[in-house]
């Protein structure tokens, strides 16, 4: 989750617009890895569209159970791997159970703002019990094609919370009271709306959309420990205790 979701004050709707998004990111495909994960997006969508076409909140729904899947498999996966081979996983699988989790309170919001029909929910069990097991393939075929593959998803869902966000502005999706459980989950003041509920979940995906795709360099490069970028990252926040510790991390905004 992004620091300012986790700050002391309750963001308002200038607070979530005014959190810096990339909405016209794509990463080029530059490979036959690259190739193949963006057109298994690219079919993925095609279903899901004809489906749902613009009843973006039961889109969502379908779109969030898919996108926990990732996160809860490569964790498994690594957690496994770490077990058989005796050696720290570099940082990786806390890191992939935080997004599953993180992509499961998406749903749980949206399940409270709408209740999917049963021919719904049958769609969306699904779709999950063969993303699932089709995910699980890939990753032990090839984890760096499988972190691809998510990056261009959540690519997909910045797009998908876009077009929410115009229909609200164009009155066609009713801007209702958010939920409590997201008001308390992002941090958002009391009265928060679904527009701004969006603009959370946006960030969120681009999030991972940028995480996933540098896993996937990371693995290329064959650079797996993530306790560089994080020690980097505290580097520059100036929370690596030197010579007076207390005070370093007694700053603000510490990771």
């Amino acid at each position: 989750m992004r620091d300012e979701f986790m700050g002391k004050k309750r963001l308002s709707t200038k607070d979530l617009e005014a959190i810096p998004i990339d909405l016209g990111f794509h990463r080029e495909p530059s490979n036959a890895s690259d190739w193949v994960a963006y057109q298994v997006v690219k079919s993925m969508r095609i279903p899901v569209d004809f489906f749902f076409r613009k009843k973006y909140i039961h889109r969502v729904v379908a779109l969030e159970t898919v996108a926990a899947v990732p996160g809860m498999v490569a964790g498994l996966l690594r957690h496994l791997r770490s077990l058989r081979r005796c050696s720290h996983d570099g940082g990786w699988i806390s890191h992939l159970l935080h997004e599953a989790e993180n992509e499961r309170m998406h749903l749980l919001t949206w399940m409270k703002v709408a209740q999917p029909t049963i021919l719904e929910r049958l769609l969306v069990t699904a779709v999950q019990g063969v993303f699932f097991n089709v995910f699980f393939t890939l990753y032990i075929l090839s984890d760096r094609t499988a972190h691809r593959v998510v990056g261009y998803l959540e690519e997909q869902a910045v797009i998908s919370y876009t077009h929410m966000l115009d229909e609200i502005k164009a009155g066609v999706l009713e801007n209702g009271p958010a939920p409590k459980i997201a008001i308390d989950y992002w941090n958002l003041e009391e009265t928060a709306t679904i527009r701004d509920v969006c603009l959370a979940m946006r960030l969120d995906e681009a999030v991972h959309m940028h995480t996933n795709h540098h896993l996937s360099d990371r693995i290329a490069l064959k650079q797996e420990d993530l306790r560089v970028d994080i020690h980097k990252l505290q580097e520059e926040r100036g929370m690596i205790p030197k010579d007076n510790a207390e005070e370093v991390w007694s700053k603000p905004n510490k990771y």
